[in-house]
């Protein structure tokens, strides 16, 4: 009786060979412009105490109630895999004494992040995530900075179909009259919202504004809207933020319903969407906001904070649906065709010293005729390839072929990898 063959946990995905292309278009891109805006990549651990995300995201989110993937160690610690990436960046830059450093402090991060929700295109239970994050400065200024950056680098990746979604959902001081005039209309309309939502009422009743059932999207349309409620303060921020938006032309879309899922949110909101049919019932493909009030929800001095953060498998299912042309990677330039046992030796050295030279470089070691191997560099659309036979071996000699006008040249062993480095120069 065979062994039933192991799969992959439900909601993970092997990122294959030929998406590596679309994985390092993205990375590249969003990385280098953190770079050049002054960000430095922060690398924190996959797994962190639980309690960093009970008090940073909020107990009574969705992701620490229903998501996020807990268990205790062998010491009987309770360790959560991370299920965003925030929390742990602030974690990181109070325990690790950036407090100390000239602000604002400015972080970027490439990690894995994990929640138990149901898979659907793009969404998957182990994801990774892109996002930047500016700690120690109040000033709209970095609120524009973080939404440049992030809508400069979408259109950078060639995305023409997004729109940014904006939002306030202001702050400790005009947000609680707001909450209670919400819940007092929801509670008007009990019968009528969703099981999700009746508890959320009580602990998180923001969310209700962005459910995505058709009663409570139909409810919500009615509900309050925190930005008529906000304090002059918050108002003179929005104010600000809009005008530098229109400054820099950058489009946006004023959408009361935006107000992320964390509890650590304060102030500016947003979204990009990617707005192509068939792209799912889920069109972000990232978003941010500011967090006030996070740096001392984990045991620090009250400190502002502003970020974003993109799934990056979700843009690189954007980008093929777009049809972007993304550049493929590092294609080789020569092919090492050989035939016989001594030839295929000397095949092999050449190709390493090609390789020790910085040459991407490709053979088959085998026992093809040279008739499939020079099919196969044509295929790959090298413009060279090497042929190393019995009668080379012996005149200590290389056949260069010129893949694209099929000249053949034969030169000395020894010179061979000087020449075909002149060559491709």
């Amino acid at each position: 009786m065979s062994k039933k063959t192991i799969q992959k946990p439900r909601g993970t995905q092997d990122i294959l060979p030929q998406d590596q292309k679309y994985w390092d278009f993205i990375v590249g891109a969003f990385s280098g412009s953190a770079l050049n805006a002054g960000f430095k990549r922060i690398i924190t651990p996959t797994f962190e105490d639980t309690a960093l995300f009970e008090r940073g995201v909020g107990s009574g989110t969705d992701i620490v109630e229903k998501e996020m993937y807990t268990f205790k160690d062998r010491s009987e610690n309770s360790i959560t895999l991370r299920p965003e990436g925030t929390a742990p960046v602030v974690r990181a830059y109070l325990e690790d004494g950036f407090v100390a450093e000239p602000h604002p402090v400015k972080f970027y991060y490439i990690n894995s992040t994990f929640r138990y929700e149901r898979p659907q295109a793009g969404r998957f239970r182990e994801h990774h995530q892109f996002g930047a994050e500016i700690i120690g400065d109040g000033n709209p200024l970095l609120d524009v900075e973080i939404i440049s950056m992030a809508w400069r680098t979408y259109k950078a990746l060639g995305l023409s179909n997004i729109s940014l979604q904006l939002n306030s959902i202001g702050c400790v001081a005009c947000r609680p009259q707001y909450l209670r005039s919400l819940k007092n209309y929801y509670k008007e309309h009990a019968k009528l919202i969703c099981e999700d939502c009746a508890k959320r009422l009580e602990k998180n009743p923001l969310r209700l504004l962005d459910c995505k059932e058709n009663a409570c999207m139909a409810l919500a349309e009615e509900a309050p809207q925190l930005i008529n409620a906000l304090c002059p303060d918050c108002h003179d921020h929005f104010r600000t933020i809009l005008e530098l938006l229109d400054d820099l032309q950058i489009p946006y879309n004023l959408n009361t319903k935006i107000v992320r899922g964390l509890d650590y949110y304060t102030r500016t909101v947003f979204e990009v969407w990617f707005q192509v049919e068939g792209f799912g019932s889920q069109n972000a493909i990232g978003g941010g906001g500011r967090y006030d009030l996070l740096v001392e929800m984990l045991g620090g001095k009250p400190t502002p904070g502003v970020g974003f953060g993109v799934g990056i498998e979700r843009l690189m299912l954007a980008l093929k649906q777009e049809g972007v042309n993304v550049p493929e990677l590092n294609l080789p330039k020569i092919y090492v065709a050989q035939l016989g046992d001594a030839a295929r030796k000397q095949a092999f050295i050449l190709a390493q010293d090609l390789l020790n030279e910085g040459m991407p470089v490709v053979g088959k070691f085998d026992k093809m005729s040279v008739g499939e191997q020079l099919r196969e560099a044509s295929e790959l659309k090298v413009p060279y390839a090497i042929i190393i036979g019995q009668k080379e071996v012996i005149n200590s000699t290389v056949i260069i072929k010129d893949m694209y006008t099929g000249f053949q040249e034969i030169i000395p062993t020894d010179k061979a990898v000087s020449e075909i480095i002149k060559r491709l120069m």
